[in-house]
């Protein structure tokens, strides 16, 4: 059997390098574009999304073959760029205190990513969505689980409940803002209040749950 010259098997290989190294930068491409389409207009279409990534439609199929791969891969994305903006957050202190910044932080993200969560949720079943959340999720509860061995948060409920409430909370506060009812500017101090008066040992007096520097807050239309 003949084989190719030793060169010419390089340069088979390295073509070969660059090709799924164009493919990574094309896929990545795409899901920074869905982000920033989504982000704008939730029912964002293929073709806007292509657009964006300044790639053609075949290509963008070549990867996602529906929109509904696109959304959730796009979700996805999303979800590990927060984790590693909430990976720097310090919560080895006062687990009140840890909860305000691990909520007011995980806010701030949800709220960029707002776009892509409501098309994840016309798309994909909610039991999907909960599945790629999971993994955030432990933080939270092991933050809970630490607050209830010292006595700052609740033990009569189980952790699992308490972290459901977490997640319940954060998306009631997208579907809020989208209705009309709560203003953006105003979620994270509401959210903060919501949980850490959920949290609070009962008979126990609910500490200050106000984001430091953030505005009393208001309704909108007031």
């Amino acid at each position: 059997m003949l084989k190719a010259p030793a060169d010419e098997r390089h340069v088979t290989g390295g073509g070969a390098r660059e090709q799924r190294s164009d493919a990574r930068r094309n896929r990545t491409a795409i899901l920074d574009a869905a982000l920033d389409c989504l982000a704008r207009d939730p029912q964002a279409s293929i073709i806007d999304i292509a657009q964006a990534a300044g790639v053609g439609r075949v290509t963008l199929y070549g990867h996602f073959a529906t929109r509904s791969q696109l959304i959730e891969a796009a979700f996805v994305h999303a979800l590990r760029q927060a984790e590693a903006t909430l990976d720097a957050i310090d919560l080895s202190g006062d687990p009140r205190e840890a909860l305000v910044m691990l909520a007011s932080s995980s806010w701030q993200i949800m709220d960029r990513y707002r776009g892509a969560l409501a098309a994840a949720q016309r798309e994909l079943p909610l039991g999907r969505i909960r599945s790629h959340v999971d993994g955030p999720m432990d933080r939270v509860a092991a933050l809970i689980g630490r607050g209830q061995r010292n006595g700052a948060f609740r033990a009569d409920l189980p952790v699992d409940w308490l972290v459901a409430l977490f997640y319940t909370v954060m998306h009631g506060a997208v579907s809020e803002i989208a209705a009309g009812r709560l203003l953006a500017e105003d979620a994270a101090g509401v959210i903060n209040a919501t949980l850490l008066a959920a949290y609070t040992p009962p008979g126990s007096v609910v500490p200050g749950a106000a984001t430091p520097g953030a505005p009393p807050a208001s309704r909108p239309g007031a």
